[in-house]
């Protein structure tokens, strides 16, 4: 009785201020299944956008709304799969206007900003709705907190809430809502997903690389040429036979480098001008982004440039992880620093601050059992994230059985 209380008098309330109006059109629904996904914040964009490619994937059918705060400012968020628009203010009359136009399937929640009124409304419609990601932060909104039970009232509307972690699901339980609902999950993280690669060019390329210990400086700029080539030529003072892949960020610069390499007394063979891999050859210069995918499988250890010298912003480094490379990088990698964070943590990737640091990183973890055990480590954290990316798609292709099932029923 006290948790019904609460939301008719916050919806009481509602009703006394005035009636949102509509600044622009909403788009047209399109035809068929819809899954309403809201982010509530840049940080989840990526995971999120992720996970809804992989499901259109799976069930193609679908269209996607994706929703935001309307007070947050999206302009550098990235552009997503379908349409993306901003949730109406929290008044009965604009969201009954929102649901009735939008009719969902299904709704993923995900971030705070929880609307007792949208969901209430969503869930009386027999909406599916499931918070993913849920963080305290999330599910404890100051503007709730002067109603007694409203924040419970607003969250049992949820079928299901996924807690990053054991501490906030006890968070939940607290608050009322039963252990059934519950579930502790991972936050979700981009997958990758690797393009295959020829099998017949991967051996071909092995057997010409004749067993050498090989390292890969993937998307080099052209301020951290000479690092990485202080670094290979230190690196050879222990390891004779080692060969360096330098893969260029900036394809115009590899005429250029090669007359540094012959300068510095590198055996260079062009990779893209069809080269052959010599028994002397001690740097291999490439610059197609695909073939990536061909020296992240070749190579154990891979340095991700971008991120050596000031101004450098890193690059996605999880691609390397998932097809077996161990990783360096160094200290300017914002653009990244939650992913690089993790693969720090988890024993997958270590940081160097200059060409003496990479020299020795490379000849220490080219030795195999150390690059072999960082090459695990990251491919244990990228498939734990690609498990919590399946587990929530196959939650999402239930519900939206199930409701076809019912809708279709006599």
């Amino acid at each position: 009785m006290g948790r019904a209380l609460s939301l008719a008098a916050y919806r009481a309330l509602s009703w006394r201020t005035a009636t949102p109006t509509q600044s622009a059109p909403l788009p047209v629904r399109p035809e068929g299944e819809l899954l309403w996904v809201h982010i509530g914040d840049h940080a989840r964009v990526a995971p999120l956008g992720d996970l809804c490619r992989r499901l259109l994937v799976q069930r193609p059918g679908l269209h996607i709304l994706f929703t935001h705060p309307v007070d947050v400012d999206v302009s550098n968020w990235s552009n997503l799969c379908s349409s993306f628009v901003p949730l109406p203010a929290d008044h009965p009359s604009a969201t009954r206007s929102f649901l009735d136009h939008w009719k969902p399937d299904m709704c993923l929640w995900s971030g705070g900003d929880l609307q007792p009124n949208l969901l209430s409304q969503a869930s009386a419609s027999r909406v599916p709705l499931v918070l993913v990601d849920a963080r305290e932060e999330d599910i404890t909104p100051r503007r709730l907190r002067w109603l007694p039970d409203l924040t419970r009232t607003t969250l049992d509307c949820f079928d299901m809430l996924m807690a990053v972690d054991e501490s906030v699901a006890r968070v939940i339980r607290r608050a009322g809502i039963g252990s059934g609902k519950v579930q502790v999950s991972a936050p979700l993280r981009v997958s990758p997903s690797p393009t295959p690669w020829p099998e017949d060019e991967l051996v071909d390329t092995n057997h010409a690389l004749a067993g050498r210990p090989v390292w890969l400086s993937a998307w080099t700029q052209d301020k951290e040429f000479i690092s990485v080539l202080t670094a290979h030529r230190n690196a050879l003072r222990m390891l004779h036979r080692l060969l360096l892949v330098l893969h260029v960020a900036d394809p115009a610069e590899s005429g250029p480098l090669q007359a540094r390499l012959a300068a510095m007394d590198l055996r260079c063979a062009d990779w893209d001008a069809g080269d052959e891999i010599e028994d002397t050859t001690q740097v291999i210069l490439s610059a197609e982004a695909e073939d990536l995918g061909l020296w992240f499988r070749v190579a154990p250890l891979t340095f991700m440039g971008s991120s050596l010298e000031p101004g450098g912003r890193g690059r996605d480094p999880l691609i390397a992880a998932a097809l077996g490379s161990a990783l360096l990088y160094g200290p300017n990698v914002r653009n990244h620093i939650d992913t690089y964070s993790r693969l720090a943590a988890s024993g997958a990737g270590r940081s160097v601050r200059d060409a003496e640091a990479l020299g020795a990183g490379v000849v220490q973890l080219l030795a195999p059992d150390h690059a072999a055990t960082m090459a695990l480590a990251g491919w244990q954290l990228v498939t734990e994230g690609a498990h919590q990316i399946d587990q929530v798609i196959e939650l999402v292709q239930d519900r939206l059985d199930e409701r076809e099932v019912n809708h279709a029923a006599p």
